[in-house]
C-alpha cells in the first residue's frame, strides 16, 4: 500500500464515528498523523450517549498505518479549540489537512414540520453544532494551516450544492445547516487562495454509519437485508468511501482544481479511481435524483 501522506498532519474535527471516523482512518492508511477529536471519549459520553469514542478512532488510525492521536474537544468552546491547535503546533509544527465534520444533531431534528411547529431551542442548537463548530475550528486552525502552501480544508456536509439548491431538506434547520456547510467551502476557498490553500465541500451518499445500521436493524455484514425496509438502501455506502475521497484529495498535488466546489464521494471516485470496501463506486446523488426523486422502482444497476 502506498502512503502518499507520510509526514503530513491532519485534524479531523468530529472523528468519533460515522464519516469522521473513517476519514481519519483512511488518512492514516495513507500515512498521515491524524488528530481525532470529539466529545465522546472513554472519560465520558456526549449527549448523544453512544458507545463510540475518539480513542477507538485513534487506535484504528494507527492500526491502518498512520499515527492516531485522540483529543477530547468540544468544538463549541473556543478555548478548547485554541488549546487543541496550540498542541498540534507544539507537537508537529504544521497542519496540512483540516476536516470539519462536527455534527451530532440528528436527535434534535424535527422532520417534515413547518417552522412554526419546530422547537426553536433544538433548532438553534442544531445550527450551533453544524455551523458554529466549523467556524470556530477554522478560526483557530487556519493560521497553522496556511503556514505552508498547499493546505486543504474539507467541509463535510449532506448533499451537494447542486442537489441542495433544488431540494428542500425536510426541516428548515437541517436545510440551513447543510446548505451553510457548502457555502463555508466557498468562503474558505476565497480566504485560503492567497496562501496557496484549497477548500472543498464534500458529501457522502447514503451513509451506513453506526446509527444508520442500527436504525435498519442490520450489521455491515448483512447490510443488504436493510432493503426489506427500504429497497433504495442498496445504494448506501460505507463511511470508508468518503474517507477515501478525502485521502485522494489530500494526496492530489493538483487538488486546487477543486477549490470552492461542492462534490460527492461518488463524483471523486470516478476521477480518482478509489472504491468502497466492496469494490463498487456508488453514485448516490445521481441515483437519488434519477431514481428516488423520479419515483422509479429501486434498481442500483449502473449506479454502483
Amino acid at each position: 500500500m502506498t502512503t502518499p501522506l507520510t509526514g503530513r498532519v491532519a485534524l479531523v474535527a468530529g472523528a468519533t464515528r460515522g464519516a469522521g471516523r473513517q476519514i481519519a482512518v483512511q488518512l492514516g492508511a495513507a500515512g498521515a498523523t491524524v488528530y481525532a477529536t470529539g466529545r465522546s471519549s472513554r472519560a465520558g459520553r456526549s449527549e448523544l450517549d453512544r458507545p463510540e469514542t475518539i480513542e477507538e478512532t485513534a487506535e484504528l488510525v494507527t492500526a491502518a498505518g498512520g499515527t492516531g492521536i485522540a483529543v477530547r474537544v468540544d468544538h463549541l468552546v473556543p478555548e478548547e479549540v485554541r488549546a487543541l491547535v496550540a498542541r498540534i503546533d507544539a507537537e508537529q509544527g504544521r497542519l496540512d489537512v483540516l476536516v470539519n465534520d462536527v455534527w451530532g444533531a440528528d436527535p434534535l431534528i424535527t422532520w417534515e414540520k413547518p417552522v412554526w411547529e419546530q422547537p426553536l431551542e433544538a433548532g438553534f442548537r442544531t445550527l450551533r453544532l453544524a455551523v458554529d463548530t466549523h467556524v470556530i475550528t477554522s478560526h483557530f486552525a487556519m493560521p497553522l494551516l496556511i503556514r505552508r502552501p498547499g493546505g486543504l480544508v474539507v467541509e463535510i456536509g449532506d448533499g451537494t450544492k447542486a442537489y441542495n439548491d433544488e431540494n428542500y431538506r425536510l426541516s428548515v434547520f437541517y436545510d440551513l445547516a447543510k446548505t451553510s456547510v457548502n457555502r463555508l467551502a466557498v468562503s474558505w476557498a476565497h480566504e485560503l487562495g492567497p496562501h496557496g490553500g484549497t477548500a472543498v465541500a464534500l458529501t457522502p451518499g447514503w451513509l451506513r454509519s453506526e446509527a444508520m445500521l442500527e436504525h435498519f436493524g442490520v450489521t455491515e455484514e448483512n447490510w443488504r437485508d436493510g432493503a426489506a425496509t427500504d429497497p433504495h438502501f442498496l445504494i448506501s455506502e460505507t463511511p470508508a468511501f468518503v474517507g477515501r475521497a478525502v485521502a485522494a484529495l489530500a494526496a492530489d498535488e493538483d487538488r486546487h482544481r477543486w477549490t470552492g466546489r461542492s462534490v460527492s464521494a461518488g463524483e471523486l471516485a470516478r476521477v480518482y479511481g478509489f472504491t468502497d470496501v466492496d469494490g463498487s463506486q456508488p453514485d448516490a446523488y445521481r441515483y437519488i435524483t434519477e431514481v428516488v426523486n423520479a419515483g422509479r422502482p429501486a434498481d442500483v444497476t449502473g449506479y454502483r
